[in-house]
C-alpha cells in the first residue's frame, strides 16, 4: 500500500516541460536542493530517451515518466516491462484503453521491476484536463457531465488493479468517494494566484488543490517559466504550509 509523503515537497511535482537536455540542466541549477519530484513528458523523454531519467536519477530525484501509453494490452504491458528498468518512480496509461489494457501494463510493470525493488507507481489518465465538456461531447462522442465520465474512469482504473488517476483537483473529492482514499490522486492543473492559465481549463491554486484531497499535484510553467523559478517554488511551499495543508 502506498504511503503519502509526509514532506509536502515530496506531493509536488515540477513539470520538465524541456525539449533538450540542456535546458534542464539550466532549470535544475536554479531549484537545485530545492525539489524533489520531477515529471518527464513525451517532448523531453522522445527528445533525449532513456538518458534524462538516469540523469534526474543520479541527482537524487524522484521521476514521474509521463508518457500516456495507450494500445493494445499485449503492447501496453511489454512497454511497462520496459519501462520498469529505468528505475522510474511512477508512470501512467490512458483509462481510455480499457480495463483489459490496464490490468496487462501492471503485470508488465511488476514483471520488470528489479527484484526486491519497489514497483512504480502506475495511474490512469482519466480526462485531460485541456478537456472540457463541449469537447468531450462533441469531438470525442461521450455524452454527460465531465465528472462523470471522469468517476467512471476511475472505478475502472481501480478494477484493473492500478494505484490511481491523473485528473482534475476539482473531481478529486467525487473520486475519493467512489474508490476510497487511499486510491491515489495525481493533479495537474495547477497554478497559483495571479499565473496564467494556459491551455488548462479545469484548474485550482495548489492550496485549493490539497484542501480537496489531491495526493500529488503537478505543476510545471508557474515555476519553471517564472523569472526566478527558486523563489516561485518557496513561495508556493510557504502558501501552502500557511493553509495548513
Amino acid at each position: 500500500m502506498h504511503v503519502q509523503p509526509t514532506d509536502i515537497r515530496e506531493r509536488m511535482i515540477v513539470a520538465l516541460d524541456f525539449a533538450t537536455m540542456d535546458e534542464v540542466k539550466r532549470c535544475l541549477g536554479q531549484l537545485d536542493g530545492l525539489i524533489r519530484y520531477v515529471k518527464v513528458g513525451m517532448e523531453l523523454a522522445y527528445a533525449e530517451g532513456p538518458a534524462i531519467v538516469h540523469f534526474l536519477k543520479e541527482r537524487g530525484l524522484k521521476v514521474f515518466l509521463d508518457l500516456k501509453v495507450h494500445d493494445i494490452p499485449n503492447t501496453a504491458k511489454g512497454a511497462m516491462r520496459s519501462l520498469a528498468r529505468h528505475g522510474v518512480d511512477m508512470v501512467n496509461v490512458h483509462a481510455a484503453g480499457g480495463v483489459a489494457m490496464m490490468a496487462a501494463a501492471r503485470e508488465g510493470l511488476e514483471q520488470g521491476t528489479t527484484a526486491g525493488a519497489a514497483r512504480p507507481l502506475l495511474i490512469a489518465v482519466t480526462m485531460l484536463t485541456s478537456t472540457g465538456k463541449e469537447t468531450m461531447n462533441r469531438e470525442l462522442a461521450l455524452p454527460g457531465e465531465v465528472e462523470d465520465v471522469v468517476v467512471h474512469y476511475a472505478k475502472m482504473t481501480q478494477q484493473a488493479g492500478l494505484d490511481g488517476v491523473v485528473a482534475s483537483p476539482l473531481e478529486v473529492p467525487m473520486i475519493k468517494q467512489a474508490a476510497g482514499q487511499s486510491f491515489i490522486t495525481v493533479t495537474p492543473g495547477i497554478r497559483p494566484l495571479g499565473a496564467d492559465k494556459g491551455d488548462q481549463t479545469r484548474i485550482t491554486t495548489p492550496e485549493q488543490a490539497f484542501k480537496l484531497g489531491s495526493d500529488y499535484l503537478v505543476i510545471g510553467r508557474a515555476i519553471t517559466e517564472a523569472t526566478d523559478p527558486a523563489r516561485a517554488w518557496e513561495k508556493i511551499v510557504t502558501d501552502v504550509e500557511a493553509a495548513r495543508i
